[in-house]
Parts: C-alpha cells; structure tokens; sequence
C-alpha cells in the first residue's frame, strides 16, 4: 500500500498494481483510500465485514469512490453489447453470466508524504476517458479531489458516487447529523428526530442492516456530521456537488451515506469535484 501522514493521521491508499486482488469491478482503483489511523485511537475506519482483513473485493473497505454502470431502472450506461467502460476501473465484461473486470486500468501515481496524485487514460465500449484523483492530508483534513475528461466521441452518461465506510462501536450504535432539509421514507429502518439519524433498531453482523434513499438533499450538496466511536466530535463529511440521489445504509459494522451525482459528459467535456474529511481529536485517555 502507499501511505500518506503526518503527526496524528496515517492514510492508506492502495496500489492500483500491488494491492489488484482488493480490488474488483466497482470501486476506483487510484485514490482508494483503505484505512485512516489516528496516532492515538487507532484505525477509524470499517467495512462490510468489520474488521476482516482481506474482505471481498466487491464489499470493500475504508473510503472508496465509485461509478454506477446503470440507473435503479435497468438502463445501461458506458455498454455496448456485453463490454463496458468502468471509468477508473477498466474493461468490463461478463464471466458465467456475472459481470466481472476483464482488463484494469493503469495508473500514473506521483506520492509525496501528504499527497497522491493518480492519473490514468483507458478506454473499451466505444468509450474512452481520462481521470486525476489528488488525495491530500492537511493536519485532520482529507481531501479527495477528482476531475473526470471526456476523451470519447459520444456523450458519457453515467453516475459517480462516494462510498464511505464509517465504523460502528461494538454495539453499532449510530449517530449522525443530517441536513437540515434531509427526510426519511416510512420503514426506512432509520429514525430521524430533530435532523439527527439514528437506526430503528440494533443491527448485528455483515448481513442484517437497513438501506433507504435520503429524500430532500438531492438540489445542493451534501455536509453531514457522524459520531465515531473513537473521536470526540466524529468525522465531519462534505461533497462539493449537486446531488442526484444519497443512498444511506448500514450493518453491525459500518455505516455509509453515498452521495451520487450524474454526470453528462458531452465529447471533450469534463467534471472536477471534491470530498472533504475532517476528522476530529481522539477521546482523551
């Protein structure tokens, strides 16, 4: 892995070549930031799978980012007949009827001691693209920052979301405060009393948890606020982008609020955005 640090934060990023088997067909490969310790609390981040320390690829870990190939409809996007572009990802494809990465992308990576830069050109499906993702440690800041070109001869339609992966305390309990505009459906699994989330009920393992879509936070961005087990005053989260739609689901493990945005791409455009990650001080000891 690569890491970035400085005084009190350690940030692990994968090596797009060296660490390909954690890999897979869903997340970005430059710039997925892996785990995030703290001088004096230790690991902040989780998984699906808890503290499994070779989770599936597909499930992940820590503070990916990622595309979405096709609406919640069934529409494709960035396919031509059983091929398809995964921007960051490489070639798509399908093995025994189950879509898989047939080709990864390549990756240019510049790492100095509080930044990374990856850069890549890929192509596949008629389409092709070009991506640069700088992560940077500013004291208790992570940034990621990415700018996403067009290099096709056709519009790019497709969605790009971050997926973090909060963890839980060992009772999973859950905090989070949400925009002020923020709303739940019924039967969300989730309850939301004076714009601070909280589960319907203890969520236990990999495989019991709640998912629901965040209704009223689809027109600005997105800055939200969760409590960390570890962290005096949580992690504060913000994306810098209109949102289509934010996912927010969780397990006994973690927890995870997605903010999408929809990209069209006319040939030659391109889209820059940013996540900000501000972790505040370790409980004292």
């Amino acid at each position: 892995m690569l890491s970035l640090a400085n005084a009190t934060l350690q940030v692990d990023l994968l090596d797009p070549s060296a660490d390909v088997a954690r890999l897979g067909p869903r997340f970005c490969g430059g710039g997925f930031i892996w785990q995030i310790t703290d001088a004096k609390a230790g690991p902040l981040l989780s998984g699906p799978e808890g503290s499994e320390p070779n989770p599936e690829p597909f499930n992940g870990h820590g503070l990916p980012e990622s595309f979405r190939d096709r609406s919640r409809s069934g529409e494709k996007w960035l396919w031509q007949n059983d091929e398809a572009l995964a921007p960051g990802v490489g070639k798509l494809g399908r093995v025994e009827g189950e879509v898989a990465l047939i080709e990864p992308c390549s990756w240019h990576i510049d790492a100095q001691p509080t930044r990374a830069e990856f850069r890549t050109r890929h192509r596949a499906a008629g389409y092709a693209c070009e991506i640069t993702r700088m992560i940077t440690l500013t004291d208790r800041t992570l940034r990621s920052h990415s700018r996403l070109l067009n290099l096709s001869e056709q519009p790019m339609r497709f969605e790009w979301f971050a997926h973090p992966f909060f963890a839980l305390s060992e009772n999973a309990d859950l905090s989070v405060q949400l925009p002020d505009d923020a709303a739940l459906p019924p039967d969300s699994g989730f309850e939301l009393n004076d714009g601070i989330l909280t589960p319907s009920r203890q969520y236990v393992g990999k495989d019991d948890g709640a998912f629901t879509l965040l209704q009223g936070v689809s027109t600005s961005g997105l800055q939200v606020s969760v409590a960390h087990p570890l962290l005096q005053n949580g992690i504060w989260f913000g994306a810098n982008f209109a949102l289509s739609e934010c996912p927010i689901w969780m397990n006994g493990f973690t927890f995870s609020i997605e903010p999408y945005q929809f990209l069209d791409l006319a040939p030659g455009d391109h889209r820059e955005w940013e996540l900000t990650y501000e972790f505040s001080n370790a409980h004292s000891t």
